[in-house]
């Protein structure tokens, strides 16, 4: 048995999934200390492989899918919700900073 091949734009749409970022970036802003970004991210990834799964049940198509079958790339995943969220505090910290 050989393992499966996947194409880097597989690999790069695991850890573009809108919901993931979109969560990840929300909840990294709302963040008020640095280590809340590290729940922030595990947040995130939690949602977001959730919504993508039932959203690939229900048989909608979507750029980052989760599946039984299919391939979940949950490094890549964790990887991107934590610099997603890391960003997202980041961003904050820079446009409104503490008086």
């Amino acid at each position: 048995m050989s393992v499966p091949y996947y194409p880097w734009t597989v690999w790069i749409w695991a850890g573009l999934d809108p919901i993931l970022v979109l969560l990840a970036l929300y909840l990294g802003w709302t963040a008020s200390q640095f280590g809340k970004v590290f729940i922030a991210a595990i947040i995130a990834l939690a949602v977001s492989v959730l919504a993508s799964w039932a959203i690939g049940a229900v048989g909608i198509p979507w750029p980052a899918p989760v599946s039984h079958d299919g391939p979940t790339f949950f490094p890549v995943r964790t990887i991107a919700a934590l610099l997603w969220a890391i960003l997202g505090y980041a961003a904050r910290r820079a446009l409104r900073p503490r008086a």
